[in-house]
């Protein structure tokens, strides 16, 4: 069911699709931010007077961080591998974060392009904690498309 105009989205689960795996477990996702650079153009009008026009432009590359609870699953480990041992052309990939709302439906995806995890880390270990064991995931992208 589509958001009705005027109401805000609330993100009850986010998820991570690439190479045709969806991870929907992520409970947090931060740095999501499509930025550019500005160009001052700065110039004289037809009657002598100056003007600065700002402008768009190249699209500046980012980093989202992704965090999820400890589980067997081997996707962030096994991505992150390929990174660490040279293979970029198997770590470079195209992906997306999705966020869902509280039935499981699509709200808005975010396609990362040419992303690459640029580091894993795992949460405290403390003999005895209770605490959820989480592991965040560093991607490095070129640029956010808005689907």
């Amino acid at each position: 069911m589509p958001i009705p105009e005027g109401d805000s989205a609330v993100g009850h689960s986010f998820g991570l699709e690439f190479d045709g795996i969806t991870i929907k477990s992520i409970t947090e996702v931060s740095g999501l931010k499509i930025e550019q650079d500005v160009i001052d153009l700065k110039q004289n009008t037809a009657d002598g007077k100056f003007e600065v026009k700002r402008l768009p432009g190249r699209p500046k590359p980012g980093e989202v961080t992704l965090t999820r609870g400890l589980t067997a699953d081997q996707n962030f480990s096994n991505w992150i591998k390929s990174s660490q041992f040279g293979k970029m052309k198997d770590a470079r990939k195209g992906g997306s974060i999705i966020i869902y709302d509280f039935e499981g439906a699509e709200i808005k995806r975010y396609r990362l392009v040419n992303a690459w995890p640029k580091s894993l880390e795992i949460g405290s270990l403390k003999a005895g904690d209770t605490s959820l064991l989480t592991e965040k995931l560093s991607v490095t992208y070129e640029r956010i498309e808005v689907a």
